[in-house]
């Protein structure tokens, strides 16, 4: 029995680091680096990007806060 392949939408070209390094057997001294596109992000864009990435941290910095503020208050208590 023979399974179909699923075509998934797993993008793989898009690159985070240059793995074209000297001395990897895939290593291509050819190869143009600096090929990079980028991204055009309009005004809206961009802020909607600043409170989505302070959206995510708010939690965890309220939460480290938090525990500090306990800390002080058991050592308030505890020293007294």
């Amino acid at each position: 029995m023979s399974k179909e392949r699923k075509s998934d939408e797993l993008d793989t070209e898009t690159t985070f680091a240059d793995m074209n390094v000297d001395g990897f057997h895939w290593y291509d001294p050819n190869r143009k680096k600096g090929k990079r596109n980028k991204v055009q992000l309009t005004r809206k864009e961009y802020w909607a990007m600043v409170k989505g990435a302070f959206a995510a941290i708010f939690p965890l910095i309220g939460c480290m806060i938090l525990a500090v503020a306990i800390l002080i208050l058991l050592m308030m208590l505890w020293l007294k």
